[in-house]
Parts: structure tokens; sequence; C-alpha cells
């Protein structure tokens, strides 16, 4: 009996620490919203755990419009509204 509770706290006393990191580790519930004004357009950025999954397009004159990700990919953003658009993400000068 005496063996079974000292293998019992020793197992809690290894087991506490990996659940604590465990918890520090879970992704948040609520995204990270940045909201920006580009000339006349208000852009509104969504992430969540630091991934830009989202961008809210909403022109001074004119209908808002959402950018989501059209694949994995870094810098290629489709029209929610129109799936077949692709938006080009070139770089031609860098200063």
């Amino acid at each position: 009996m005496r063996a079974l509770n000292r293998f019992m706290l020793a197992s809690l006393l290894v087991v506490t620490p990996l659940v604590t990191v465990a918890a520090d580790d879970a992704p948040g519930g609520d995204p990270d919203v940045t909201i920006r004004q580009e000339g006349e357009k208000t852009i509104t950025e969504y992430r969540q755990n630091g991934f830009l999954y989202a961008i809210k397009v909403t022109p001074k004159h004119g209908k808002p419009y959402f950018l989501v990700r059209a694949d994995g990919s870094e810098g290629n953003f489709i029209r929610s509204d129109q799936p077949d658009m692709l938006i080009p993400a070139w770089e031609i000068f860098k200063w």
C-alpha cells in the first residue's frame, strides 16, 4: 500500500508541469483584429495565433468585401464574393 501511494505521488509530481505547459500553448478563442487606414480604404486584418487568415476592405464609397486565403501560401488571397478572381501579390520594386 505504501509503495502504491509513493508511485501515485511521484506520477502526480511528474504530470503536473506537463499539464501547465500544455495549457499555456492552447490556442486562443478570439482572433486578433488590426484596423488601419490606407488611402480612402479601411483595412481590417484578422489573425489567429499570428496567422493572417482574412482581410476586410471597406472603401469610402462602395460595398465592403473580404479577402480570404486561396490556399496555404503566404500572399495568395481571393475575394470571398468572387472566388475565381486571384489578387496579384507581385513585388516590382523594393527600396
